[in-house]
């Protein structure tokens, strides 16, 4: 007989889930399994041959494991992360290190890590997040202090810097060659802010400014605060360029945020110093509807309103023919901003065009002096200086004026009728001025001009002033004068200069009129007038009384004149009869 089989030896079971190595049972399941009947225990006299057989198992399908998902390594991402920060791929290497801080996210290395690869990539706010969530965790790290006060000291904040820096200084020595860059910065920004609160020039203010912002980081925005600093300082500067700098800062600013109030004030103290006060005044409304207590927007829109006021009250003089009011009034608005170059270069300007009517030629040209320093670029004020000149008699420096100012501004309108003008008043201040030889002005009336020959005429009569050639010379010129100015359409030619009268044709020997002899010539002077300037009286003069005669020969007011012919009265020994 063969032996029996050994009961340890383990058999191989074919399971539905596939081989699975066990031992067999040596008694029978002590419990039912699920496969017995759910009755109860069969009666006691059912035999064991009368059950059924026992039917197989049920099969239960199992469904496949997934396969096991890789797990990150955050030492493996920071290492790769250093590789692609040494190759300067620092996108790359700040995708690493944030898979690491998705593993460990209060890991202070991977924090750091991502922090420098941030500000090697400009990106300087999310760099600063970073290390201020690693100083949290870990607050005294030098490492990440230091690299916060360089961050600060990129975005243009040398004071949160410096701060940062002394905070390290409480457990651990910083060097002077650690503070020098934000100490310089800071350094350079107190010298902007020391030129503008002390009333310096606005280029030195933003000469330091461009040293403090040779310290930002690459592709680091000025500071708001930078920004209006740099905006103040061109106002200062007032010129034509600066003042658009201004606005254009004003601008960038307001696209930003259309509702900055600190930027609106900006812009329209820009517009005001380019004398766009309409638009100004409604910018500081605008700031005061942003911010009702701002005391920037409040100072401005009044002072503008009050320079508006004064400036019109001089207009509505001036068209008034107030001059002199107006005058007055101009130099009071200059009073209100002397600051403003703008607006005073205007003001000077109309107050040069209201002295220029009251014949103040000396102050207008000053005031356009004082307009142009101001303003160099003001053209309107060249013009109106070069007309000063003009009507002080120096026609010469006019025409030169008024030539350069064609010459670099072509299409200044009605420049070259100006020239024209002045031209013609050149030549005419060339010849005599009839005005200035009886002493009256070019808008003297008719009456005037008359009382004016006959006192002249009595002063240089040569009479008066026997063998007196310049008196005689005179008594020609003031009669010559007043030939031209007592006729009206001669009076017009001459003061237009349509025809400038040759002297010789107003004197000549003989012909109608009345002649003068003595060596002066014939001038063309009605008897009548001369007989009224006499005073219808009559009388001579010592022996040489006053005769008229109706032909040329020795003048009836000579000592050695004809006494033939008719006579008319006495008059004074020795002196013109009146």
């Amino acid at each position: 007989m063969s032996a029996p089989s050994d009961p340890s030896t383990p058999m191989d079971l074919d399971s539905q889930d596939g081989l699975i190595s066990s031992a067999p049972s040596t008694s029978p399941p002590t419990t039912p399994t699920i496969h017995e009947s759910t009755h109860g225990p069969l009666p006691e006299n059912n035999m064991e041959g009368d059950v059924g057989p026992t039917p197989p198992p049920h099969k239960i399908a199992k469904s496949p494991s997934p396969p096991p998902k890789p797990s990150l390594d955050g030492e493996a991402c920071k290492a790769l992360g250093n590789k692609y920060f040494k190759a300067q791929d620092y996108t790359k290497a700040i995708a690493e290190y944030t898979k690491a801080l998705s593993i460990e996210p209060n890991s202070v290395t991977y924090l750091s890590n991502r922090a420098a690869a941030l500000m090697s990539a400009n990106r300087y706010e999310e760099a600063l997040a970073d290390s201020k969530s690693a100083d949290e965790i870990e607050p005294q790290n030098a490492k990440v202090l230091h690299r916060m006060a360089r961050i600060y000291t990129n975005l243009g904040r040398p004071e949160d810097a410096l701060g940062i820096l002394e905070q390290i200084a409480t457990f651990q020595s910083v060097t002077p060659a650690e503070r020098a860059q934000a100490v310089t910065m800071q350094s350079h920004i107190k010298q902007a802010e020391d030129a503008l609160r002390q009333g310096m020039t606005g280029s030195m203010a933003i000469h330091a400014l461009d040293q403090a912002e040779r310290t930002l980081g690459n592709g680091v925005e000025r500071p708001r605060k930078w920004q209006l600093m740099r905006g103040e300082a061109y106002l200062k500067m007032g010129n034509v360029n600066s003042l658009g700098d201004a606005q254009g800062i004003a601008m960038t600013m307001l696209r930003k945020n259309n509702k900055d109030p600190e930027a609106l004030v900006l812009r329209g103290r820009a517009l005001y110093g380019q004398g766009n006060n309409e638009k100004a005044l409604q910018h500081f409304r605008e700031a005061l509807s942003c911010d009702p207590d701002f005391k920037d927007a409040v100072k401005y829109l009044r002072l503008v309103q009050k320079l508006d006021r004064m400036k019109e009250e001089g207009n509505i003089a001036f068209k008034a023919g107030k001059y002199k009011q107006a005058v007055d009034t101009y130099g009071q608005a200059l009073e209100v901003d002397p600051l403003n170059k703008g607006t005073n270069s205007k003001i000077l300007q109309n107050r040069a065009v209201a002295s220029i009517k009251l014949k103040d030629y000396k102050s207008a040209i000053a005031d356009c002096d004082r307009a142009l320093n101001l303003d160099s670029t003001y053209v309107k004020a060249r013009r109106t200086r070069a007309k000063a000149m003009g009507e002080s008699g120096n026609w010469d420096e006019a025409v030169r004026e008024l030539k350069a100012i064609a010459e670099s501004h072509p299409s200044e309108p009605g420049i070259t009728k100006e020239i024209r003008n002045a031209e013609l008043e050149q030549k005419k201040s060339k010849r005599k001025d009839y005005y200035k030889l009886l002493g009256v002005e070019k808008d003297a009336g008719d009456n005037e001009i008359k009382k004016a020959y006959r006192k002249l005429a009595i002063v240089h009569h040569p009479d008066k002033n026997p063998d007196n050639i310049e008196a005689a010379e005179k008594f020609k010129e003031i009669g010559e004068a007043y030939e031209c100015l007592s006729d009206p359409q001669k009076r017009a030619r001459y003061d237009s200069g349509e025809d400038l009268i040759d002297p010789s044709e107003m004197f000549s020997q003989g012909g109608t009129g009345f002649p003068m002899g003595g060596g002066m010539g014939g001038m063309n002077i009605s008897p009548e007038m001369l007989f009224e300037m006499m005073g219808n009286r009559g009388g001579g003069m010592g022996g040489s009384g006053f005769t008229f005669t109706t032909s040329s020969g020795g003048s009836p007011f000579g000592a050695s004149s004809s006494r033939g012919g008719r006579q008319r009265g006495g008059g004074f020994p020795g002196g013109f009869p009146f």
